[in-house]
């Protein structure tokens, strides 16, 4: 079993404060998933407030994948295909993740994305690195396994599972690789939890909304529409949640997303949540956000990077 260094609980409650003024951070996304990853993506590049020092793919498993592996493949080459769509170099900042889920609780996968996300940990640095995770966290758990150190360097804000107070943790990017979600709720690393039902479900839109403020804002406003419209056959009175831009908005601005300090849930092995320990460490989770000033700050910066590039 892997041992984590403890954190004091001063510590923890200031790595866990909303953080102020800029701030380093990475992104591991399992991009071609859906079409949510890719609005994180450009949301995070586009935001003044967050230096992303890199992107890393995850793996993920469902129909526009063959197997994980396959599935962190596409999300490379989907992250290289939205930095160059945004007009950004992405040479040398985006790495390969994990080809496989863990196979137990103590056993990272070694990847690319997990050692130059140990590196950076451990680089000096005046505060900690973010880690926006917006998939199964398979990359980040087993950073940590390779690497308990790192434990009090970062903070992880990761996009999965379900309300603790539900009857089932199961969601896709939790459910993917639970192993790894354990690791991550246990092993005392600052944790901010987003759920998707009831929290990061507000992120709502719709294509209407998009040809209005996404379609037309340079070639990444272009794409982003596009990939929108294709996701369903037909838009009529329906609107369609982009989950992932919840993590770049916490880190943006705290205010928006409304959160609870509490025990670390326990995950179970059959995807529920575990009665309250209060004896565990603290973690901030996510209750409610605000869709509507995520999503202006969004259009605004698609308009302003469009803008600037005309």
């Amino acid at each position: 079993m892997t041992e984590f260094p403890p954190i004091a609980a001063e510590r923890r409650l200031g790595l866990l404060d909303p953080p102020q003024g800029h701030v380093a951070a990475v992104l591991d996304t399992d991009t071609y998933n859906e079409i949510d990853d890719q609005f994180a993506l450009v949301y995070a590049l586009l935001s003044p407030r967050i230096a992303l020092e890199a992107v890393y793919a995850a793996p993920f498993f469902n129909a526009r994948s063959e197997g994980p592996a396959d599935g962190m493949a596409k999300s490379y080459d989907e992250i290289l295909r939205v930095m160059t769509h945004l007009g950004f170099d992405p040479t040398g900042m985006v790495y390969r993740g994990s080809t496989s889920y863990l196979p137990d609780a103590s056993t990272p996968c070694e990847s690319d994305a997990a050692r130059d996300l140990v590196a950076r940990a451990r680089a000096p640095r005046e505060g900690p690195l973010y880690v926006m995770a917006i998939g199964a966290i398979t990359n980040v758990a087993s950073a940590l396994l390779m690497a308990p150190d790192i434990t009090d360097r970062i903070v992880v804000v990761w996009l999965g599972g379900q309300p603790e107070y539900w009857d089932t943790a199961r969601e896709f990017n939790l459910a993917q690789d639970v192993p790894a979600a354990q690791v991550i709720f246990d092993c005392g690393v600052p944790l901010v939890h987003i759920p998707c039902s009831n929290v990061a479900e507000m992120l709502r839109t719709t294509l209407p909304e998009m040809a209005t403020y996404v379609k037309g804002r340079g070639a990444i406003g272009d794409y982003l529409y596009g990939i929108f419209e294709d996701f369903a056959p037909d838009h009529f009175g329906r609107s369609k949640v982009i989950w992932d831009i919840s993590a770049p908005a916490w880190l943006i601005s705290g205010s928006w997303v409304s959160t609870v300090l509490m025990p670390s849930p326990v995950l179970t092995d059959d995807v529920t949540w575990g009665p309250v320990d209060d004896s565990r460490h603290v973690v901030r989770i996510g209750r409610h956000i605000d869709r509507d000033a995520v999503f202006t700050d969004l259009f605004v910066k698609l308009q302003q990077h469009a803008d600037a590039r005309a």
